[in-house]
């Protein structure tokens, strides 16, 4: 395992925010400008905390980290409560693409639950429309300046309802019209995915592909379920997989150096369900600063160094990096690529295979994904 360096971040000799990028797990309701909010809600009637950008930014921020899932996702209270019309959430979108562009994203899966923005009048379908128009203009405002990103809807049902039926339908019903996914979110511990059996089971009927959040407030029960009654081909975190890893580190013989010592590595074992994960390449959804503040990560310790993503990647899963929520975690993916540089000292290497691992993990068609790996790799090529 990479010994974490925690004190100084290694010499960089390459840009990380020119860099490609690929972001599978990132929430629409979680990534929107604190000016923006601030605009709507005057305008919707809707009190925030504070109506100065900065501060409503330190505000969710600091809201956000306080080590639990639940206090993380009553933020979203004041987002969720500006995107009730056709005009917000098509704003909302055509910015959310604009600033995942602005970090150099490529390509970006935009998850989100429709039947949380129907207060206002709203259907299903036209929510999902809207967003999409929003999508689909941020992608030109992007093409105008030079640039290209291209964007999918993951569509998210929220476990603790009961709709994931009719989500799942919603879905199948966009999939040539933005939506590339379903996902179902929001509190994990208690709600296990064999509640939508049925909804996983017309998606697999029909052929459309589920990532499920797992793995982040729940353990392994929550991971086998979203395995066997959400057929994921993804986890969403994914993070307490390591709960079924064992690692043993022998006693140090007599003799032997501390720089020889650092190079030893401990026994690992893998239990059957993150064998399973592991050897038939499930892609983990990792978001290293939202897993800290949520308490996803404290049964291995209580700072980033603790994270077991590096011990996930190093015995082969299939990790990728992504964000959660840019406005709640203040982080770009940007941010957490520097993160693993400063803490586990990766390399451009590193974030290349992290890379490639989310383009080959996402829900593209294959000829659409071989051609992003192209293009990843052409890229980071081109920095020599």
């Amino acid at each position: 395992m990479t010994e974490p360096i925690v004190d100084a971040a290694p010499a960089l000799d390459f840009d990380l925010k020119s860099l490609p990028k690929v972001s599978l797990h990132d929430h629409l309701d979680g990534g929107l400008r604190p000016a923006t909010i601030i605009e709507l809600a005057e305008a919707a009637g809707h009190t925030l905390p504070s109506t100065d950008p900065i501060a409503l930014g330190e505000w969710f921020r600091e809201s956000a980290d306080s080590g639990s899932l639940v206090r993380y996702l009553e933020t979203f209270d004041h987002t969720v409560a500006v995107m009730q019309t056709k005009e917000n959430l098509a704003r909302v979108a055509k910015e959310f693409v604009e600033d995942l562009a602005d970090d150099g994203v490529v390509y970006g899966e935009v998850r989100w639950a429709p039947e949380q923005h129907l207060q206002k009048g709203l259907t299903l379908d036209e929510a999902v429309e809207a967003v999409q128009d929003g999508l689909e203009a941020g992608v030109d405002a992007v093409a105008e300046t030079g640039r290209e990103i291209q964007v999918g809807q993951l569509i998210t049902a929220m476990r603790h309802a009961d709709r994931g039926q009719e989500i799942a339908e919603l879905a199948v019903r966009h999939r040539d019209k933005g939506a590339v996914g379903f996902d179902i979110a929001g509190a994990e511990d208690g709600f296990l995915p064999s509640r939508f059996r049925e909804a996983f089971t017309f998606l697999a009927e029909n052929n459309f592909p589920a990532t499920v959040h797992a793995g982040e407030a729940a353990g392994l029960e929550s991971i086998q379920s979203a395995l066997v009654d959400g057929r994921a081909l993804r986890l969403g975190h994914g993070v307490r997989i390591a709960e079924d890893i064992m690692v043993e580190f022998e006693d140090r013989e007599d003799g032997v150096d501390d720089d020889e010592a650092d190079d030893n590595v401990g026994l690992v074992t893998l239990g059957n369900l993150s064998s399973w994960v592991r050897d038939r390449g499930i892609a983990l959804e990792i978001c290293p600063s939202s897993n800290l503040q949520t308490g996803a990560i404290a049964g291995f310790g209580e700072g980033i160094e603790s994270h077991p993503l590096d011990m996930l990647y190093q015995l082969g899963f299939n990790v990728t990096i992504n964000t959660d929520n840019r406005l709640m975690s203040g982080v770009t993916l940007t941010d957490e690529f520097e993160l693993l540089v400063e803490t586990f000292d990766y390399d451009l290497d590193d974030l290349l295979e992290l890379t490639l691992n989310a383009a080959e993990a996402s829900f593209l068609p294959l000829e659409e994904r071989e051609a992003l790996v192209e293009y990843i790799n052409d890229a980071y090529a081109n920095l020599g």
